[in-house]
């Protein structure tokens, strides 16, 4: 925590408006647009209801195809099977590890069914190839919401991750950069769209006194509560990402001498570094370095297993090259907590030194 969120949180508390709306939701949702730049924005109870509303939004229905990454965590795209859609996975490239604009463009000019709608994940808080990607989309008629539930705080030539396409969506899980507990926001310019969202996140309540209801919603606004969290969050959001950068670059001065890549970043983009990752050479055992860490007290993972490889997604759509694959066989996500001290790092890498 930054410092204020407990304040916020008796002032909460104070105001005996615990419930979803109030005051601090409201402020927490300027506090993104004015950070992001973003016009308007909607805070809900996760990254993933906030893509369930956009793909809702555009329209997206029973049978429509949905692009999407397959390097990306499921909930990236578990609301394109909510709104019955078929997810169509494209690989990525090797020079940011998101979508592969090359492979995004052979797909729709070759594709049979023309996908109604886009969801790329700027991965681990690098930002994909996004001005390229967002052309290609226009000039397909392809509705374009980024995944920046991992990247808040990026920027690609000066500009924040979420606000390149038609919705942007970013994250406060427990385990992101900032953290509400839970939550996310929504974001568009399309004012209109934004609040059709904040029709459908409040039941699709029509505006009587009494439940009026002539289409289904959701419940899936935030708390006064968990927003009071964020907006003092949002207080130290620069902060933060110094600190994620600087623990990357740590990891990045202790492990040159070993044969390793780390995620790399595009030209004119600044990264978050959410999590520190990076690919070991072919043939090293990363089950074998992950149990080490574990054994030292560290916490480790591979990266993310691709939706294509998942045996629910068995027989969907692909583009595919091989990286996604390749990257996951080959790679690790360190610890990257933002209290970690130059010696929690090289206590890391020492372990991974000896377990090689």
């Amino acid at each position: 925590m930054g410092g204020n969120e407990q304040k916020y949180i008796n002032k909460v508390f104070e105001s005996n408006y615990i419930a979803p709306l109030g005051a601090f939701v409201n402020k927490f949702e300027a506090s993104i647009c004015d950070y992001t730049g973003s016009k308007n924005a909607l805070a809900v109870t996760c990254g993933t209801a906030a893509i369930h509303l956009a793909l809702r939004i555009l329209g997206v229905g029973k049978g429509d195809d949905v692009l999407a990454s397959t390097f990306t965590f499921i909930g990236s795209v578990s609301p394109i099977l909510y709104q019955g859609a078929n997810p169509v996975f494209i690989d990525s490239d090797k020079e940011s590890w998101n979508i592969d604009p090359v492979l995004l463009e052979t797909y729709l000019e070759t594709c049979e069914k023309k996908p109604k709608a886009l969801i790329l994940t700027h991965l681990y808080g690098q930002v994909a190839d996004i001005e390229k990607i967002a052309s290609i989309c226009k000039a397909h008629d392809v509705y374009l919401i980024e995944d920046a539930a991992e990247s808040l705080g990026a920027t690609f030539n000066g500009k924040h991750s979420g606000t390149f396409g038609d919705f942007g969506v970013y994250s406060f899980n427990g385990n992101k950069i900032l953290t509400t507990s839970g939550g996310g926001m929504l974001v568009s310019a399309n004012e209109a769209w934004i609040k059709k969202a904040m029709f459908y996140s409040t039941a699709a309540k029509e505006n009587y006194l009494h439940y009026e209801h002539t289409e289904y919603g959701y419940n899936y606004r935030m708390s006064n509560v968990l927003a009071a969290i964020g907006v003092g969050q949002m207080e130290v959001i620069d902060d933060r990402v110094n600190k994620k950068r600087e623990i990357f670059s740590w990891y990045q001065e202790e492990l040159k001498d070993l044969d390793v890549e780390f995620m790399p970043e595009l030209e004119n983009s600044r990264g978050n570094r959410w999590l520190t990752t990076l690919l070991f050479k072919e043939g090293v055992d990363i089950d074998q370095i992950i149990k080490a860490l574990e054994e030292g007290n560290c916490e480790s993972r591979p990266l993310w297993k691709p939706m294509h490889m998942q045996p629910l997604f068995d027989g969907c759509k692909t583009q595919l090259n091989g990286v996604s694959e390749n990257m996951f066989t080959r790679g690790l996500c360190l610890p990257s907590g933002t209290e970690m001290t130059l010696k929690d790092v090289q206590h890391v890498c020492k372990i991974i030194k000896e377990s090689m």
